[in-house]
């Protein structure tokens, strides 16, 4: 430990993607002494609870959602609304500014760390505290997305300036295809909160900070990290590659029997997170798809947007055809779990950096259904420069994937005498025994706690 500890405020957006990776660096700074003051909704503190390992030195603060016209009462994160209302609860966020200023005059803590409200570094800097933006996304994205070296402020954001990579980025596989262009490029013009954009929020709140942070390591993203370094002006701190720790419960007995009936290494799990929410026809090629490699499957899917169940969803005689081999479920389950089960094979994940790195640390292969944002990026690193999985084929134009192409990448990660499947099982195991190696993650977070201590100097 440190002979100085210091005191920290979080503030992430109100996601359980965003929490969640906010609470486990509480966790590794808290085991070092260090005192955290986290800031969430008042409700979400029981969902957090149990994942707070030092509940001696991380104080939970409950903030009440202001009201926004538009959004439902008693809403407080991104999983109770749905997409389209996630900027008014943005809004919400944004008016909980003078709360956040005057608890900051009370706590007086060396550091707030944040990651979409763009005026608190501004706000700290009036208090004598330095703000530290903790991206939960990778380095290659923020660099690729958002370089200044693009001139993002300059001049809106059009599709034909993601065609190619900023000038100086380092040499990659990294590529956008057209429908790809055009969706991030509507994400960023977006109104994200009351009269700001995406694209503007982020740019402020990268540009204002003290120091940005990452949950990744020099050997999986080194260049990109220094890209964003020198392209930013600031210091880039890596808290490790933030690898989840084995679950110390079981699971649970009807998944467990389930699984327990087929051979290792056979069946094809599925899960795409709580946000991600497929059309209806796109959601039945996916599991036509599974069907198509004669595998058992287990896919834990939420319901199409247009279904009102995800039975009603699914194909004609689908139930019956697959009855005994193949399950698709609409609720929450122990994912990390199921990953770690004997008879899991092959992992069809939709690329969140929390999916990744769970699947990372298993033996199950990997296949790269990305569907929006920082996934797109994160399914290349992992296909084309890490060559630890297989992209599903999309349409260039539409980005639109077939029950063929669904088959074809589960077979190619599946198949033992494959060309591809000895390639990116090897890069797996590789990784999976760095990333597995005693004492890496201590020795990121010691450097990231000296590299903080610096910044107080």
């Amino acid at each position: 430990m440190s002979d100085k500890t210091f005191h920290v405020v979080m503030y992430p957006w109100f996601a359980m993607g965003h929490l969640i990776p906010f609470l486990q660096i509480s966790n590794n700074l808290a085991e070092r002494g260090h005192r955290i003051s986290f800031f969430l909704p008042t409700k979400t503190q029981a969902k957090l609870e149990p994942l707070n390992l030092h509940k001696d030195l991380i104080s939970f603060i409950p903030i009440s959602v202001p009201h926004v016209d538009g959004v439902p009462p008693g809403t407080e994160t991104t999983a109770d609304v749905p997409l389209p209302m996630h900027p008014l609860l943005m809004t919400a966020m944004d008016l909980t500014a003078p709360f956040i200023e005057a608890s900051l005059c009370d706590l007086k803590p060396h550091f707030v760390f944040y990651d979409f409200t763009h005026w608190l570094p501004a706000l700290a800097r009036r208090l004598g505290i330095k703000s530290v933006l903790h991206c939960i996304i990778s380095p290659a994205t923020i660099g690729f997305l958002l370089s200044p070296e693009r001139k993002l402020d300059e001049k809106p954001i059009t599709a034909a300036d993601y065609k190619e990579p900023p000038p100086s980025f380092p040499p990659s596989s990294i590529k956008l295809t057209p429908f790809e262009n055009r969706h991030l490029t509507f994400g960023g013009v977006k109104q994200f909160g009351k009269g700001i954009t995406f694209m503007e929020r982020q740019l402020m709140s990268f540009n204002e900070s003290d120091a940005i942070s990452f949950k990744s390591c020099t050997e999986m993203e080194g260049p990109y990290c220094d890209y964003v370094a020198e392209q930013f002006k600031k210091p880039v701190i890596l808290a490790g590659p933030a690898v989840p720790k084995p679950p110390t419960i079981a699971l649970e007995e009807k998944w467990a029997k389930w699984l327990d009936s087929f051979k290792a290494k056979t069946v094809i799990f599925c899960a795409f997170g709580s946000e991600c929410i497929l059309k209806e026809d796109q959601f039945q090629e996916l599991v036509l798809g599974f069907d198509l490699t004669g595998l058992p499957f287990l896919a834990a899917l939420k319901k199409p947007m247009e279904a009102e169940t995800i039975d009603s969803a699914l194909p004609e005689g689908f139930e019956e055809r697959v009855k005994g081999r193949g399950v698709v479920h609409g609720d929450w389950v122990q994912q990390q779990l199921i990953l770690r089960h004997p008879s899991v094979g092959c992992f069809v994940t939709h690329c969140g950096s929390g999916s990744l790195s769970e699947a990372m640390v298993t033996e199950c292969q990997l296949v790269l259904l990305p569907h929006a944002g920082d996934q797109i990026i994160n399914a290349r690193l992992m296909s084309e420069d890490l060559k630890v999985g297989v992209e599903v084929e999309k349409g260039e134009e539409d980005g639109l994937f077939t029950r063929e192409g669904v088959c074809k990448a589960v077979k190619a990660v599946m198949d033992d005498d494959s060309e591809v499947g000895k390639e990116v099982r090897a890069n797996h195991a590789k990784w999976r025994e760095f990333l597995s190696s005693k004492g890496l993650e201590y020795s990121y977070i010691d450097n990231f706690v000296q590299k903080l201590l610096s910044l107080l100097k």
